[in-house]
């Protein structure tokens, strides 16, 4: 699945764009969609600066989407196209809301709904038809947006990836159908 990785990761890429300090963005300063304290995080050192996420490669940022975004949600359990969907999510939302919008258009409610990406979850994803399971994640996905605070601000470019994802999700499907 390393292809379908790196597909995700080049839309996620050219959606989140370079290094960007938006006052009303609470992730405050990122670049490739990292926030500071992720890139603080991932190296464990508390005191990096500005001048070390304007400077971060796309190397860095590759490892860092794979290990706590791809990897995390087990994208690569997931169909091509669904697995998209879900991680490009998680960039915008974190892996706990992604997974959680993941369970609910799988079907899953009440205590399955956990956030947690595991071999439960990834069943129910499966059972259902790619195309349908898109549809699904699409509307939960715009749900959840336009239930986010910040949605005055956000939301109109939110629901304007939300589609080009999905466009861009169907095609990973079509492919994925012409190769078989």
């Amino acid at each position: 699945m390393t292809d379908d990785f790196n597909r995700c990761l080049a839309f996620t890429l050219r959606e989140e764009g370079g290094y960007v300090d938006n006052a009303s963005d609470p992730g405050g300063a990122t670049n490739m969609g990292i926030t500071l304290a992720t890139l603080r995080d991932w190296v464990g050192n508390p005191d990096l600066q500005r001048y070390d996420i304007v400077t971060l490669t796309e190397q860095a940022a590759a490892g860092i989407y794979c290990a706590n975004f791809w990897n995390r949600l087990r994208c690569d359990a997931l169909p091509a196209g669904v697995n998209l969907m879900v991680f490009d999510f998680s960039v915008n939302t974190g892996c706990q809301t992604a997974a959680r919008v993941l369970q609910r258009a799988a079907g899953l409610s009440g205590d399955e709904v956990d956030g947690c990406v595991g071999p439960f979850t990834l069943r129910h994803a499966a059972a259902m038809a790619p195309t349908a399971m898109l549809d699904a994640l699409r509307s939960a996905q715009q749900a959840r947006y336009e239930a986010t605070e910040g949605f005055a601000t956000f939301g109109r470019g939110w629901l304007a990836r939300t589609e080009r994802r999905f466009i861009a999700a169907n095609e990973m499907i079509t492919a994925q159908g012409a190769a078989s």
